[in-house]
């Protein structure tokens, strides 16, 4: 019989890859549209969805790696990757109200 533990820790991680699958292709979409019409809406919009990206990446590797460090340790790395999501959304706030 397979234990529940290392199949939810490897679905976990493939659904971790298609949200992170799914950022990068936002944002490729993004930074093409951005290419086509130098708008300073489209700008943002590309800056935002790229900064999101960054924050799922950088949430991913430290839900990997933060899991046993220190509560300071751990509480450094919640911070570092709160950073990224408040520039995305702040950047594609910046692109819709504009």
């Amino acid at each position: 019989m397979v234990e529940a533990e290392p199949l939810a820790r490897g679905m976990l991680l493939v659904l971790r890859f298609v949200v992170f699958g799914l950022t990068l292709g936002i944002t490729l979409i993004s930074f093409q549209a951005y290419q086509k019409r130098r708008t300073q809406r489209l700008q943002y919009a590309f800056l935002g969805f790229a900064f999101i990206s960054m924050g799922v990446a950088i949430s991913s590797v430290i839900t990997q790696f933060g899991a046993g460090a220190d509560p300071l340790v751990r509480t450094f790395f919640q911070l570092a990757e709160t950073i990224p999501w408040i520039v995305g959304f702040s950047m594609i706030y910046l692109s819709l109200y504009r």
